[in-house]
């Protein structure tokens, strides 16, 4: 297992973050570097049914199955190959801290970069374990390379040993993820799967199911620009205006306040002069009827400025991300069992919780391929304070394995 390792320290050191202002596909074309790369491994543990979608950068491929499990179901693993595009992802330097001792730790003394328990309390739990992390200057890229590596760990394990009795596996590993694009030529009939689970959780026992029905928002505002000298009950300027939007919003639905449960409105960017400015958001909950609430809230807050300042000051372009995949999932809840039960019989504590965010593994599921998420052992996601546990890692890939047996119609 711990070849999980080596592969996760040579994947984080290629850059293959996303860009949310590109609309080639994929976003980068740095994300190919990295899926030539995992095409040739694969090719070389043994794997088969290996496909490389070459214009749009996904890669797919096949683990036979044991003789005796043809008939069983097919069962897919998936993961992504970008990294955020809110911290660089290039020149990345991984170090593994051995036993650490559980006190802050220094990542860049230089630059007096320091990962503090007082900010991420949980690190105390790791005492006595190996750490990945950075240099304090980039993200690490354990969202998702960490979930790569596993599958790639899991996969050569499992041709290396061939007296592990399972039904047929296949692999996918995707771009674009970060920017909501993962699934979008995903193939789902080419991939073939009955069930699948990404591999792009957070921390050991991780286990989710749900997650936010999600949207994204863009909000023009249309203002007039007069010489302020003159301005008096002639100008209407359009960043008071955006920030008057913004105002009206619940206050307390706002990610800073929320968690669990709790949904959103989110101003992620805000831009403009007095003559026009633009806002971004996006807007979160797991239930589909506050959703919908949330939604309409938000396009009556702009009518409510139109009917103020004008028809035409506020125009807003709302468009739906993805859904919960719990209706989804409920369905074909063995994954969920199967997945918990392989993790008690490792001495994994199961931990069931709803992601505040989504994967392609939301969209997949109402894409006919029911897919909840499985924990990468990373953390602190996109950020230079990202880390991941090696220990937990080897685990993990013990824990794929352990769900494969499952599907083998033979336990």
């Amino acid at each position: 297992m711990e070849r999980v390792i080596e592969k996760f320290l040579e994947y984080v050191k290629m850059d293959t973050q996303s860009s949310e202002e590109s609309t080639s596909v994929p976003s980068t074309a740095k994300q190919h570097d990295l899926a030539k790369l995992l095409v040739r491994q694969l090719k070389e543990m043994g794997a088969e049914e290996i496909t490389y979608d070459e214009e749009h950068c996904y890669v797919y491929a096949s683990v036979p199955a044991s003789d005796g499990c043809k008939e069983a179901p097919v069962l897919g693993f998936i993961a992504h190959m970008d990294t955020a595009p809110a911290v660089s992802g290039a020149g990345v330097k991984p170090r593994i801290v051995e036993n650490y001792d559980g006190n802050d730790l220094v990542l860049n003394e230089e630059k007096q970069v320091v990962m503090k328990v007082a900010d991420f309390p949980e690190l105390v739990s790791y005492k006595g374990k190996r750490l990945i992390v950075t240099d304090g200057t980039t993200l690490l890229g354990a969202d998702d390379k960490a979930g790569v590596a596993e599958i790639m760990a899991m996969a050569e394990y499992l041709l290396e040993h061939p007296e592990i009795v399972h039904g047929k596996i296949r692999i996918g590993f995707t771009p674009d993820e970060e920017v909501g694009a993962g699934a979008d030529h995903f193939d789902v009939e080419l991939f073939g799967a009955d069930y699948a689970y990404t591999v792009d959780g957070g921390r050991l026992g991780e286990l989710e199911y749900e997650n936010f029905n999600a949207a994204g928002a863009k909000v023009a505002v249309q203002g007039r620009s007069v010489h302020p000298g003159e301005a008096k009950d002639k100008m209407c300027n359009a960043i008071l205006i955006a920030q008057e939007f913004q105002m009206l919003l619940p206050a307390s639905e706002n990610p800073m306040y929320t968690c669990g449960y709790e949904g959103f409105y989110h101003l992620d960017r805000l831009s403009g002069t007095v003559e026009e400015a633009e806002a971004e958001y996006i807007i979160r909950d797991h239930d589909r009827e506050k959703f919908e609430k949330k939604k309409a809230f938000f396009l009556q807050t702009g009518e409510f400025l139109n009917k103020k300042y004008g028809e035409g000051t506020v125009t807003i372009d709302l468009k739906d991300s993805y859904y919960n995949m719990k209706e989804m999932i409920e369905k074909h809840m063995h994954l969920v069992d199967n997945a918990k039960q392989a993790m008690e019989e490792l001495s994994i504590s199961p931990v069931v919780v709803p992601i505040r965010g989504g994967t392609d593994g939301a969209r997949l599921s109402f894409m006919g391929l029911p897919c909840p998420n499985l924990c990468t052992g990373g953390a602190n996601f996109h950020g230079k304070f990202e880390y991941a546990c090696a220990d937990d890692m080897e685990k993990i890939v013990e824990l794929l394995i352990r769900i494969t047996e499952k599907y083998s119609g033979k336990m």
